[in-house]
Parts: C-alpha cells; structure tokens; sequence
C-alpha cells in the first residue's frame, strides 16, 4: 500500500522506467524549433502510452490517480523536461473536456490527445487577467433566442469577444477550453468555458518568444461562434470547471519541479566529486558539501508535500476540504525549492553551467515559469492563510456546536451569563466571505 512517505517497489520500478523513456525521448525533442508544439513527440508520447495516464483515452473517461500523475511528471521532468511539458499541456488543456464534457465532446477530442493525434491548450489567461480571475474580460454576447427545452431561457450560442494570452500550445493546437465571461454572476462566478475547435472563424493567434522555448501564444477572440453544444459544465460555472483541473495539477506542477530538482541535485554530486579544487575536489570543500546536504533535505521535503497533497486527492476522490491548501503548499514548496536548487547547482558548476546547450543552463530557463503559471506563489501563499482561518472557523464552530449540544444535554452553560448564542459564528462568516473572495484567484 502507498503511503504519502513511501513508494512501493513496483512504483520505483515504473519511476526509473520512466526516467530511462525520458532519455530515449530528449533526442526527439532536441530536434523540435523552439517555441512550437513538437507533434512527433506527442505521437511518441501517445505511442508509448504515457499520454493516457494524463488523458483518458476511452470511457468511462476515468483519469488515473494524482499520484501516477506526480511519478510520471517528476520522471520525465529528470530526464526530459520537454517530453513532461509536452504530456503536461495535454493533460491541463483536457482536462475540462475530461471533468465536465458532453459525450460526444468525450469521443471527438480525448482519444485523440490520448493519442498525441491532436493538441489540446487550457486558454484562461488574459493580458489584464492572470490571478485575479474575476477580472477575464472575454466577453460572450448572446446569439440567438432561448431554447425550447431551457426553461432558464439561456441563449442558444453565444460570439466570443476579446483577447486570451501566454496560453500554451497556442496558436498551434487543435482546440481550446476556453474561459469567458457570460455574467451570471458578478467576479469568477460569471465565467462560462467553453471547448473551442481551432479552426472557427474569427479565431486568430500570434506565438510568444519566452525565456524558455515553449509552445505560448496570444489568441484573439473577433465574435467566434459558439453554441450550447460547446459549453463545458453549466453557464456560469466555468470558474468550478477550471478549479477541478488546477486542483489535480498544481501538486503535479510541484512533482515537475521536484524533477528537476532532482537532476540538477545528481549533476552537482557528480561535479563536486570529480572537480579539482585547492589539493582535493570540491566535495572536500565544507561550504559546498553543506551546500550539496541542504539542496537534497529540501527536494526530499518538497516531494514527501507533493506526495501527501496527491494521496490526498486520491483518497477523497478530489472532494478533500483540504486539498485546496494542500495543493498549494505542494506547488509553493517545490517551485521555490527548485528555484533555490537549479541556482545552487549553478553556482557550483561555475561558468562551465551558463553555456548553452549545458543542462543547467537548461533548467536554469525551465525552472523559473513554474512559480508563476496555474497560481503565481504569492497567491499560493494567499490561498494558503485564507485556507488556514477557513478551517479554524470551522473549528471554532465545531467546538460551539458541541458545547452548545452538552448544555442541552444537562452538562453545562455553553455560554456566559448575557451571552447571545450565535447560531453562525462570526469567524465562519468571515470564512465564507473569504473562501467566496478567493475563488476569484487562482
């Protein structure tokens, strides 16, 4: 049985399966131009079967655990960070389509991802809306009277309006869940997604040159039909739809940085214990060796998180009250742990890790995009305290209950003499109000 602390033998088998896959995939990806969607490798990835444990590929349309997940990232993001991206982008741009699709979206797109026969992109950011998710301004205009059978009277389509940007896979995928504004509701709970096929008239996009060669781009949105055969989930519940897949993947994104972590760790013993330095190598060196011991303490940390959050959403099935906090302490810890790793492993190299082609120079470009995409760090750290007074309110009124149910009983007063009893304690209300406030973030 796996614990949050301990791998069984047959899933470090499949871990160093997956790390020798990821050597045989790296010279694949080294042949793809920069800042494209390399096809060959999805087909590779799809051939291997490696792309079905993030999509499914056939009905039910039951995603494997978050756990395999986590392996599966981290192993390949040791050997071939592009492959993990690669198989990553798929899983988050279907992942809507897995969690809240019709069946016949269910059968158009999924095995064909699973397949890496097509490319899958999760469009919600937008040049005014990165965190701050009540700010999306794609706007979605009514086109076309109510249905008959909707007795809610929503539109029967809608034209798409505006401008998404750093969407990965854009421009080159094949269809976008896409997340606009249908104003149910006022912030995040006026959001609708929609799955968008590439080709729809008025839908336009332009690539990205980032810092690291990844497949980003801007799409532009000139009134793009869409009809209620495309929604994903309920109008105006489109914020839920994207909370799902962030939920599964934000311990993932950890596991990726763990990944590279990892490596960066492994290419710094091996250099420290052949590199001559003042009569000895630099391992002799007590700076470096405390160096080397406080890198490895802290990816080890950083994993045990990421383990612990994903057995959690497998355990309760994605239904955890706590895998909101735990998922972004998971994605925290590691993102900044890697951050502080790939730097060390810099340092100790030297000048010889800041020439191109050098694999830290690699991870050096790679490692820094995490802290910022699926929920920058700082707001991690505000989902993380809003969590915190959200459970101690709940405590607290727990704890009332209680009381309040012994003093019925003939046990006690529950509360003091002139004291009001309150039915809705005023923390829970503060931590409804917040846990409402921070579902406009991400």
């Amino acid at each position: 049985m796996t614990t949050a602390f301990a791998l069984t033998p047959q899933q470090r088998a499949w871990c160093a399966r997956l790390r020798t896959l990821g050597e045989q995939l790296a010279p694949l990806a080294a042949r793809c131009e920069d800042g494209s969607v390399d096809r060959p490798l999805l087909r590779e990835l799809g051939t291997l079967g490696l792309l079905a444990r993030a999509v499914p590929a056939a009905p039910p349309w039951r995603r494997g655990s978050a756990l395999d997940l986590c392996l599966l990232r981290e192993s390949l993001a040791y050997s071939c960070p592009q492959a993990e991206t690669a198989l990553a982008l798929q899983g988050l741009g279907a992942g809507p389509v897995t969690d809240a699709g019709t069946a016949e979206q269910r059968a158009r797109w999924l095995p064909a991802v699973a397949a890496g026969r097509a490319v899958a992109a999760f469009a919600l950011s937008e040049p005014g809306a990165g965190s701050d998710a009540a700010a999306l301004a794609l706007h979605a205009e009514p086109d076309g009277g109510a249905g008959d059978d909707d007795p809610a009277g929503s539109p029967d389509g809608w034209r798409l309006t505006g401008t998404k940007t750093w969407i990965s896979n854009a421009p080159w995928a094949d269809f976008y869940t896409v997340f606009a504004r249908t104003g149910e509701a006022p912030g995040a709970r006026g959001v609708t997604a929609f799955l968008v096929p590439a080709d729809r008239p008025g839908l336009h996009g332009e690539p990205l040159d980032m810092l690291a060669p990844h497949a980003l781009g801007t799409l532009t949105f000139d009134a793009v039909p869409v009809t209620r055969a495309d929604l994903l989930g309920a109008p105006g519940a489109g914020f839920r739809v994207a909370m799902r897949t962030l939920n599964l993947f934000r311990p993932s994104v950890g596991a990726f940085a763990v990944g590279m972590a990892q490596a960066a760790l492994d290419a710094s013993l091996e250099h420290a214990d052949s590199r001559a330095a003042f009569g000895g190598t630099l391992r002799d060196l007590q700076s470096v060796s405390h160096r080397l011991a406080e890198m490895a303490t802290r990816t080890e940390a950083a994993r045990l998180l990421v383990y612990a959050a994903a057995c959690a959403y497998d355990g309760s099935d994605g239904e955890g009250a706590d895998l909101a906090r735990r998922s972004a302490m998971a994605k925290l810890l590691a993102t900044e742990t890697a951050q502080d790793v790939v730097d060390a492993a810099v340092q100790i190299h030297g000048a010889a890790a800041l020439q191109r082609g050098h694999l830290l120079e690699h991870l050096y470009r790679e490692v820094r995009a995490p802290r910022i995409y699926e929920g920058a760090s700082e707001v991690q750290r505000s989902l993380i305290a809003k969590e915190l007074y959200r459970e101690r309110a709940e405590g607290r009124a727990e704890a009332r209950g209680a009381a309040s149910g012994r003093a019925g009983a003939g046990e006690g007063p529950a509360v003091g003499v002139g004291e009001a009893v309150r039915d809705d304690p005023p923390e829970a209300a503060a931590g409804r109000a917040a846990d409402q406030a921070g579902e406009d973030r991400l």
